[in-house]
């Protein structure tokens, strides 16, 4: 289950840039994830409770995923094309010579915090 190393990763970046930030708390965390990083959401937010409890500051934050679907260009005709995991073919002139442009994202989009402030 790489979900749990994923969300490790997550929840201490997130922690350390809201204690340098001088969060009081992280009230939630986007995340962006291409289709084709092969990342199962339940297991995603399973980890995603289980780990968050055992960081004070991440107590209770909410996580919200955005998912990317995959698009590549054909570098025979120029075609830019969306499709699913599996058919990278260009629809157009049916090449296989094509580069993916999005799908692969595994990264924070934004993280909301909690100041003493706020």
């Amino acid at each position: 289950m790489h979900e749990l190393g994923i969300v490790s990763g997550v929840v201490e970046v997130c922690a350390k840039s809201a204690r340098e930030a001088g969060a009081s708390r992280v009230l939630s965390v986007r995340l962006r994830i291409g289709d084709m990083a092969e990342v199962m959401d339940e297991s995603l937010r399973f980890a995603w409770e289980a780990l968050t409890e055992e960081e004070p500051l991440m107590r209770g934050a909410t996580l919200e995923v955005e998912d990317v679907h995959p698009a590549s260009i054909c570098l025979d005709c120029a075609e830019e094309f969306e499709h699913d995991r599996f058919h990278l073919r260009c629809p157009v002139c049916g090449s296989a010579d094509t580069v993916l442009l999005r799908g692969r994202e595994l990264e924070i989009a934004s993280i909301d915090i909690e100041t003493e402030d706020d």
